[in-house]
C-alpha cells in the first residue's frame, strides 16, 4: 500500500509538471506597478504579432477600484513578451472589460486597424444593481498594430440603455439596464457571408433592481457595420441569468453566443444562435457538453472542414471550482465537441486555479491561450497542438 501511495504521488507530480512546461508568464501580480491583472484578452495581427491585454488593478485584486487596461506584445509567437504599456486610464475609476479585435475591411486602412472597446464604472457592481453609478461603453484604435492609439470614442447612447445617465447628455430609456459588461475577451469581426465586415461584441447587462439568483442579468451584443461610425444592440438573450459571453461566427449569417450561466442552477455553458449576423436570437439553451463552474469563457472561429466551420472553446471544466481548465474543438458549428484537451489543473484542494483565459489562432495546427492562473497570481501563455 505504501508503494502504491508513492507510485500515485509520483504520477500526479508528474502531470503538474507537464502542465506548467511551456507555459510563459505575461503578467505576474505585483510587478511592473501593478498589485494584480485580471481578464486576459489576446488578438494577432496580420503581421503576426500578439497582442495582449488586461486588466492592471493598482491597489489589488478587487474587481471595482483604481484599474487600468494594459498590453504587452510578442513578435515571436508568444516566446517573449515586450514590456508593459498601459492603454487605458480612467483617473482613479474603473477601466475593464477589454474587447479588442482587428478590422481587416476597411478600405482607409488596408492594412488593418485595431479596435479596443473597454467599459468605465464609477461604483462597485452589487452597487449598480441596485441604481447607484453607471457603467460606460468606450472604443479607441490603433493602425500601427497597438503602438499608439486614437482618443476615446464615447457609445455608452449607443449600445447601452440605463435609465438614470450620469453623462453629460440628455437622454433616457425606459428599459433600465444597470450593469453592463463586454464579453470579456476578443471581439470578432465576420469573415464572410451577408454581414462581411461585420463587428461584434459580445456583452452583458442587468434590468432593474437585483432578482434572485441573479435573474436580473442578460447577455447581449452590439455592433457595427461601419467601421466604428455607428452601433447598434442585438436582443437580449432571453435566459435570465445569462451573463458574461463570448461570439464566433456560424455558417455564412449566423452567430454563437456562449455565455455564463450566472444562475448556477444548471453548472453549464447557456448558447444562443442566430441566423442574421447576431441581431436576434433563434434558439437558447443550456450545453451538457461544456460544464462550467459560472466563470468566463471564450469561443473562436478557427476554419472550416467539409463545409462546416470548425470552433475552439476554452474554459474550467469543472463544475464545483475554477480549475481545469480545457480546449474543445467542435467540426459542427458547437452542435457537439469531438475533441479536447487539457490545459492546466491542480490536485490540491483549493478553488480558482485557472479562471479566465482567450484564444487566439496562430495557424492551421496551433491555438495560442491566455490564462489566469495559481489564484489569479499570474496570466501565462501556452501554445496548444489541436491537429
Amino acid at each position: 500500500m505504501k508503494t502504491l501511495k508513492i507510485l500515485i504521488t509520483c504520477l500526479l507530480s508528474i502531470n503538474i509538471e507537464a502542465y506548467t512546461q511551456n507555459v510563459t508568464p505575461v503578467f505576474i501580480s505585483s510587478t511592473e506597478g501593478y498589485k494584480s491583472f485580471r481578464i486576459p484578452a489576446i488578438i494577432k495581427l496580420p503581421d503576426n504579432t500578439l497582442l495582449a491585454f488586461c486588466e492592471g488593478r493598482l491597489k489589488g485584486a478587487a474587481d471595482f477600484g483604481d484599474i487600468n487596461i494594459v498590453m504587452k506584445r510578442s513578435k515571436d509567437m508568444g516566446l517573449t513578451w515586450s514590456p508593459l504599456q498601459k492603454i487605458v486610464d480612467a483617473d482613479t475609476l474603473q477601466a475593464g472589460n477589454a474587447a479588442p479585435v482587428v478590422d481587416l475591411t476597411d478600405p482607409l486602412y488596408p492594412n488593418g486597424r485595431v479596435f479596443l472597446f473597454y467599459n468605465t464604472g464609477n461604483n462597485h457592481e452589487g452597487e449598480l444593481r441596485r441604481g447607484n453609478g453607471l457603467r460606460e461603453v468606450w472604443y479607441i484604435c490603433s493602425a500601427d498594430g497597438g503602438i499608439s492609439w486614437t482618443a476615446p470614442v464615447n457609445i455608452t447612447t449607443q449600445v447601452h440603455r440605463p435609465r438614470q445617465p450620469l453623462l453629460n447628455v440628455a437622454y433616457n430609456f425606459t428599459e433600465d439596464w444597470r450593469t453592463y459588461a463586454n464579453t470579456p475577451g476578443h471581439a470578432l469581426q465576420f469573415g464572410w457571408g451577408r454581414y462581411k465586415g461585420r463587428i461584434y461584441i459580445a456583452a452583458n447587462h442587468s434590468q432593474g433592481g437585483p432578482q434572485k439568483s441573479f435573474e436580473d442579468y442578460a447577455a447581449h451584443g452590439y455592433y457595427t457595420d461601419d467601421h466604428g461610425k455607428t452601433f447598434h444592440l442585438s436582443e437580449s438573450v432571453n435566459f435570465p441569468g445569462s451573463n458574461e459571453a463570448t461570439a464566433a461566427q456560424i455558417g455564412r449569417h449566423g452567430l454563437l453566443l456562449n455565455c455564463r450561466n450566472q444562475q448556477g442552477s444548471i453548472r453549464a455553458r447557456v448558447v444562443a444562435k442566430s441566423n442574421d449576423g447576431g441581431q436576434t436570437w433563434s434558439q437558447i439553451s443550456t450545453d451538457s457538453q461544456l460544464p462550467d463552474p459560472i466563470c468566463e469563457g471564450s469561443i473562436l472561429n478557427i476554419g472550416s472542414k467539409n463545409g462546416k466551420y470548425i470552433l475552439a472553446f476554452c474554459n474550467n471544466a469543472d463544475t464545483a471550482q475554477r480549475n481545469n481548465l480545457t480546449l474543445r474543438i467542435s467540426y459542427n458549428n458547437g452542435r457537439s465537441w469531438a475533441w479536447s484537451i487539457l490545459i492546466d489543473r491542480t490536485t490540491e484542494k483549493k478553488t480558482d486555479f485557472t479562471a479566465y483565459s482567450d484564444i487566439v489562432l496562430l495557424n492551421k495546427k496551433q491555438i495560442g491561450v491566455l490564462y489566469e492562473r495559481d489564484d489569479y497570481k499570474e496570466i501565462v501563455w501556452k501554445v496548444i497542438d489541436w491537429r
